[in-house]
């Protein structure tokens, strides 16, 4: 069995317990609102890719979606990012409006030097903003947001099983819904539009 099969697996048996527990509650093909008593998010203490600190107060006064993930992921993360770039800069003058944050779990290789070679890319949503930090940092975001990650194998080639999940939240910095990673652009725009003109 491959690799990737294998990390597919994985992902789909993560969201399914996240189902089970009733974390999520199914609202249309592919978005998720939390249940009524499951509170998502919370303060947080990082460091962006030039070596900023940054806290909880980064997703104040925009729409921002948080994926998590790292930068030696061989294909979940890049592929999420780059729709994430294609949607949000199709919405034209509303994509001003969004941001996007990638937040590490990988924190003993994604330095903020990587983070930012990473999400340099042109395929990847403008203005990106990469998050990393100390292990219980990144352990605590983790736990606001409900991820799962873990490492898997030793040495310096090891891989990090992670959910994948789209966060998005509103401009005061409550969480509004989970977006599938594995969504077309144009539907995760049209979510995002959608949950901007609700408010």
């Amino acid at each position: 069995m491959s690799r990737r099969l294998i990390l597919w697996i994985l992902v789909g048996v993560g969201a399914l317990a996240l189902l089970g527990l009733g974390l999520w509650r199914h609202e249309s093909s592919g978005v998720r609102h939390a249940a009524p008593d499951v509170a998502i998010g919370g303060p947080f203490q990082m460091v962006d890719q030039h070596g900023h600190p940054a806290d909880q107060g980064l997703l104040k006064g925009k729409w921002t979606a948080i994926f998590f993930g790292y930068t030696y992921c061989p294909d979940v993360c890049p592929t999420t990012l780059q729709s994430l770039g294609t949607a949000v800069k199709a919405m034209g003058d509303k994509a001003k409006d969004v941001r996007v944050v990638f937040v590490s779990v990988d924190p003993a290789r994604d330095t903020p030097a990587q983070l930012k070679d990473f999400l340099s890319s042109p395929a990847f949503p403008p203005g990106v903003i990469g998050l990393t930090g100390s292990d219980a940092q990144v352990a605590a975001i983790a736990k606001a947001y409900k991820v799962f990650y873990q490492r898997q194998g030793t040495g310096t080639n090891y891989t990090v099983d992670h959910s994948a999940v789209i966060y998005l939240m509103r401009p005061d910095g409550s969480f509004d819904s989970a977006i599938a990673f594995n969504l077309p652009p144009d539907q995760i725009e049209t979510h995002i539009v959608k949950a901007m003109s609700a408010t």
